[in-house]
């Protein structure tokens, strides 16, 4: 069964089912375009959240490294990354296979269709052409043929009538003759156009349009094919990745079952222990004997309690609980064993004498070195909570030196631009006005007077700002130079040979503190490959960052330290993202890493 046979007569019918199939299929191509964009947003996703818990990125030598479940975490975050390659396979094979294939398709279906139906308008507008001639022929034949029968009706009672000569009797008879001859041509004449509208409608229907609807129906059964291999392709796509996922999750189940608890607590044990022995009992000291006992070398002032020597060190974190006061393996009495454990109420190990814990926090007081204020504390007034933004002047000192230069550079492009366009009119006016003076004709040269004044305004203008340009530059320049040169000659005593921006030796032995703050600023922008960070910090309060080489934060916001602060209030950060610039030191809560 097909359509010319079945559907000969709906044309419409036929028109509207093949239109509305085309919309289904872009309708399709539309979802699983929606489809692969969320498969893409879903795995660009999963790659920033790999990216943002890799925490190879903090370095291996990190203590953290060793335990099995910091491995395993590794793992379950690069399994994860995997994962999300699979489905930006699966977005670019879903856009590749169906998409793109379906949507040329659908264009090429569409040409097609276009080109069936008007071949059906074409036919249609023949076959009602015909029509028309037929009928005009028809009303012609109608026409004649009563004005025949009206003539010869004329002819024959002018014949009978006696009053009538016979001149008038034989004009009536021709002209009827004549009217009839008219009406057989009109006749054989519509005979014929009926004959041929006969025919072409036969060939319409018989033909022409079965013809083309069984086009039509081969058209969209090929569409509903190519259709059906688009849901299933749907499917496949995923289906052909479903193992490298499965793969994925087998590395994640595998990196579960590496965790290995048991391991973890002996990694800690070894990072951790000390070596020392429990402190032994206080001996009991009678206060009664009226002997005036002195201090043992053992003891600190003879305490009388452990809540005595922990009040005593009220200041000072006991090192027992504190991560900040840990003995270094220097400070501690080399031993090759644990020393044996004195027996109770006997004598003291001699290592420690009567009182071991008061040995240790002995020991402890030799090591701790006073503290001294550094620069950073010193310098940090000069970024306060209360302080906004540095004012932008017109000299760009409120920037970094570097960043000053580069700004400095762009203004005087700028102005020497608009004072090379100045200089090109005024020479062009002083033509202008050469040729008036010679041909008056041409124009009237006091015309000119107000241009040329205006434009001498400008160039005045313009090069008195260059000249102050030029001087900020070139005092940015003197200064950037200099610690070009400086910063490549220290050696490793720390000593320097100080040059001069033209390569000669200088006098200066010591650099500039203000000079040095910026000496590797800029160097540190250029620099492509991201530095480890050597720590983190917190933000305690929120910095706008709207000078150049600044970085915005928010309060309570975790940062990556880059760069420790030099000594002029800045330290240098980066975000999870990527972004790094300098923020104020006293913004943030910094913990560095050991």
């Amino acid at each position: 069964m097909d359509w010319g046979t079945e559907l000969w007569d709906q044309y419409d019918i036929i028109e509207k089912h093949t239109q509305s199939g085309l919309e289904l299929v872009e309708k399709y191509v539309k979802f699983v375009k929606e489809r692969t964009e969320i498969e893409q947003n879903y795995a660009k996703q999963l790659r920033n959240l790999s990216k943002k818990y890799n925490l190879k990125r903090s370095g291996k030598d990190e203590p953290d490294s060793r335990f099995s479940s910091y491995q395993s975490f590794l793992d379950v975050v690069n399994e994860m990354n995997d994962y999300a390659g699979q489905r930006e396979l699966i977005a670019e094979n879903l856009m590749m296979n169906i998409c793109i294939d379906l949507t040329k398709y659908l264009q090429e279906l569409k040409q097609e269709r276009k080109m069936y139906l008007i071949e059906a308008k074409r036919a249609q507008q023949s076959l009602e052409s015909t029509y028309k001639q037929l009928d005009s022929s028809k009303k012609r034949f109608e026409r004649e043929w009563r004005e025949a029968e009206r003539t010869a009706q004329y002819a024959e009672k002018t014949d009978q009538d006696l009053n009538a000569t016979k001149a008038d009797v034989e004009k009536a008879k021709q002209q009827a003759h004549m009217r009839s001859h008219v009406a057989e041509e009109c006749k054989n004449d519509y005979a014929a156009q009926l004959q041929k509208y006969n025919k072409e409608q036969s060939q319409f229907y018989f033909n022409e349009m079965p013809l083309i609807f069984n086009k039509l129906q081969d058209l969209d059964e090929r569409r509903v094919r190519k259709l059906a291999q688009g849901y299933i392709l749907f499917s496949d796509t995923e289906r052909h990745v479903m193992p490298i996922i499965g793969k994925c999750l087998e590395g994640i189940t595998k990196a579960g079952t590496n965790v290995n608890d048991k391991n973890d607590t002996m990694v800690v044990i070894e990072q951790n222990k000390s070596g020392f022995e429990r402190p032994g009992d206080v001996e009991f000291e009678d206060y009664s004997q009226g002997i005036n006992r002195t201090s043992s070398e053992s003891s600190l002032g003879t305490p009388k309690g452990p809540m005595d020597i922990l009040g005593r060190n009220r200041s000072k974190n006991f090192w027992l609980f504190s991560k900040k006061s840990k003995l270094s393996p220097s400070t501690l009495p080399p031993f090759s064993s644990p020393p044996a454990p004195s027996p109770a109420n006997g004598p003291p190990s001699p290592k420690f004498g009567r009182d071991p814990l008061s040995y240790c926090l002995k020991e402890i007081n030799k090591t701790v070195k006073p503290r001294i204020s550094s620069f950073r504390t010193l310098r940090r007034s000069r970024f306060t909570p209360e302080k906004s933004t540095p004012t932008v002047t017109e000299d760009f000192a409120h920037l970094p030196p570097e960043q000053r230069r580069k700004r400095l550079q762009q203004k005087l492009e700028e102005i020497c631009r608009e004072l090379q366009k100045e200089v090109d009119q005024s020479e062009a006016l002083g033509k202008m006005k050469d040729v008036y003076e010679k041909n008056p004709q041409m124009g009237d040269p006091a015309s000119l007077a107000s241009q040329i004044s205006q434009t001498s305004q400008n160039m005045e203008r313009l090069t008195g700002e260059r000249v102050k340009y030029e001087t900020w530059l070139a005092e940015a320049l003197g200064r950037g130079e200099t610690l070009h040169y400086k910063s490549h000659t220290f050696n490793n005593n720390g000593a320097h040979d100080a040059l001069s921006p033209d390569g000669a030796h200088s006098d200066e032995s010591i650099p500039d503190p203000s000079q040095a703050i910026y000496a590797e600023f800029d160097d540190d922008f250029e620099d492509e490959e991201l530095a480890a960070p050597i720590g983190k910090c917190t933000a305690m309060y929120s910095f706008p960052g709207a000078s150049e080489g600044t970085i915005s934060m928010q309060e309570g916001e975790v940062l990556a330290v880059v760069e420790e602060d030099k000594g002029d209030g800045w330290t240098r950060v980066r975000r999870h993202d990527g972004d790094e610039g300098y923020i104020p030191t006293s913004y943030v809560s910094i913990n560095l890493k050991k």
